[in-house]
C-alpha cells in the first residue's frame, strides 16, 4: 500500500475532487516537467493518472488523512528534491537521518512507504498535478448523501426507510379509525346524557315520551351517509395498504433506494476504487445468495483508512457492541421465487451491472431493474447459452440446430419452465 507522506504540518483547507484515467503504470514516459503554475496540461494529466493509480489508496489532494496525510500544498513545505527523494527511497531518507523524514515516519507509526520506481519526470508530474490541484477553487466535501435531504449523519435510520409509502397509509389508517372510535363513543355519551335528562323530567310530552322509549336502530346508522362515507373510506385505504404491501412484497419497487445507517458509497469503493464486488459480498459467485458483508470485511481497509470518520466509527462501535449492522435490504424477491446468485454469475457469466445497473457510479445504492417474472423470463430468452468446451451441450446444441433455426438461448434448456424459479 502507497504512504506517501510528505510532512506533519501541512496546511489545514477543504480536500479537493480528483479524477484520472487508468492505465500509466511507474516507468512510463511522461513529459518533461515544467513545475510550478506553468506546467502544461499534458504534464498535469500524466501526474492526475499516476496520482490515481498509486497514491489515491492512501492520500487525498487535500487535507483528509486517509493512510497518509493529505497532500494539499505539499509543494510548499517541502522542496521539489526532498519530495523526490522520499519517494523514490523513504527508508534511505530516514536511514540518513533527515529529521523532516524522521519527524514524518515517527508522527505516522513508523508505517514504511514503499519505494517507487518512477523517473524524475514522473515525479515532477505528480507534484505538478498535487500543486494544480492545491491552486483549484475550495470546495467543502461532503459524506455521500444516506437518502433523503435532512437526514442526520449519525441518525440510524435504517429501519425507518421501509416505512416511506406504507407508513404514511398505516398513519391514516389509524387515524381514520381512532376518528371513528371517539364519534361513536361521543354520540353514546350525548345519548346517554338525553335519555337522563328525559326520566328525571316529570311531565313528558309525546315527542320526549316517544324518544325516550326508543331503542337503537342499527338498520339507520348504515343508512346514515356520513356512517357509510367513513366506513366506505377505511375500507379503501386497508386495500390500498394491503395492495401497497404485496406490490413491495414481491419485488415491484424499482427505484427503491433506502437510507441505510452507514452512508457507503459504491460509487467510491467500486467506481473510483475499482474494488472487486467478489471482495465485500464474497459468496455471490459460489452460492445461491449473495451475502452483505460483515463488519470484519470492512476493517480489512479501515482499521488503517479514515479511522476518524464518523460513519467509520460506527462499524467501530457495531464490533465493539457484538451487534451487526442493520443494513436495509434494498433487492428482494417473494419467496415464491427461486434465484442463484452463482448460476448466473459462476455459470452463466452474467455481469452483475446486468440486473443491479451502473452500480460503480450509484452513491446510495438503488433498486435498478424491476426484478419481475416477465423482465427474468425476457432475459432467458434473448440471451444466448455459451457451450463452447462444454461436452454436457454437444448433443442437446446439435437436437436444437435439427429442429430450430433460432440461437441456443436460456429458454432452449428450460429456462422458462415454471419449475425452473418455482418448485
Amino acid at each position: 500500500m502507497l504512504f506517501f507522506v510528505v510532512s506533519s504540518a501541512f496546511a489545514q483547507a477543504p480536500e479537493q475532487s480528483q479524477t484520472g484515467t487508468a492505465g500509466v503504470t511507474p516507468g512510463a514516459e511522461a513529459p518533461a516537467a515544467g513545475g510550478g503554475g506553468g506546467a502544461d496540461a499534458a504534464l498535469i494529466e500524466n501526474g492526475q493518472t499516476l496520482f490515481k493509480n498509486n497514491c489515491t489508496q492512501c492520500h487525498s489532494v487535500g487535507t483528509d488523512v486517509v493512510v497518509g496525510p493529505g497532500l494539499r500544498d505539499v509543494h510548499k513545505r517541502r522542496s521539489e528534491a526532498w519530495l523526490i527523494k522520499w519517494i523514490k527511497n523513504s527508508s534511505a531518507l530516514i536511514q540518513s537521518g533527515d529529521k523532516d523524514a524522521v519527524a514524518v515516519f515517527n508522527e505516522y507509526s513508523k508505517q514504511q512507504m514503499p519505494s517507487f520506481a518512477f523517473s524524475d519526470d514522473e515525479l515532477k508530474s505528480i507534484i505538478a498535478y498535487i500543486e494544480s490541484a492545491s491552486a483549484a477553487p475550495e470546495n467543502v466535501q461532503s459524506a455521500p448523501s444516506a437518502g433523503p435531504e435532512g437526514a442526520k449523519a449519525g441518525e440510524n435510520v435504517g429501519t425507518d426507510a421501509l416505512g416511506s409509502v406504507g407508513g404514511y397509509v398505516d398513519l391514516l389508517l389509524v387515524v381514520l379509525v381512532v376518528v371513528l372510535i371517539v364519534l361513536v363513543i361521543t354520540l353514546l355519551i350525548i345519548a346517554s346524557v338525553l335519555k337522563n335528562y328525559l326520566k328525571g323530567k316529570e311531565d313528558l310530552t309525546g315527542a320526549e315520551q316517544e324518544m325516550l322509549e326508543r331503542r337503537t336502530n342499527f338498520a339507520n346508522i348504515y343508512k346514515s351517509k356520513a356512517v357509510r362515507v367513513i366506513v366506505g373510506l377505511i375500507v379503501v385505504v386497508v386495500l390500498v395498504d394491503i395492495s401497497i404491501d404485496k406490490v413491495m412484497g414481491v419485488g415491484i419497487q424499482q427505484g427503491y433506494a433506502p437510507r441505510q445507517p452507514i452512508a457507503f458509497s459504491h460509487k467510491l469503493h467500486a467506481g473510483d476504487h475499482q474494488i472487486n464486488c467478489n471482495y465485500c459480498h464474497t459468496s455471490v459467485y459460489k452460492s445461491a445468495s449473495a451475502n452483505i458483508p460483515s463488519a470484519n470485511i470492512c476493517m480489512n481497509c479501515h482499521s488503517q483508512i479514515k479511522k476518524e470518520s464518523a460513519e467509520i466509527q460506527k462499524i467501530y462501535r457495531a464490533i465493539e457492541n457484538n451487534k451487526p449492522i442493520e443494513w436495509v435490504r434494498v433487492h428482494n424477491l417473494p419467496d415464491l421465487a427461486y434465484f442463484n446468485h452463482s448460476q448466473h454469475t459462476k455459470v452463466g457469466g452474467v455481469e452483475c451491472q446486468t440486473c443491479h445497473g451502473p452500480i460503480e457510479t450509484m452513491e446510495v445504492v438503488g433498486q435498478y431493474s424491476p426484478l419481475t417474472m416477465g423482465w427474468c423470463i425476457d432475459c432467458h430468452r434473448n440471451t444466448p447459452l455459451n457451450t463452447e468446451g462444454n461436452a454436457y451441450y454437444d448433443n442437446l446444441v446439435k437436437l436444437h440446430e435439427k429442429q430450430s433455426k433460432g440461437a441456443f438461448v436460456v429458454a432452449s434448456q428450460g429456462g422458462t419452465e415454471c419449475s425452473k424459479c418455482h418448485y
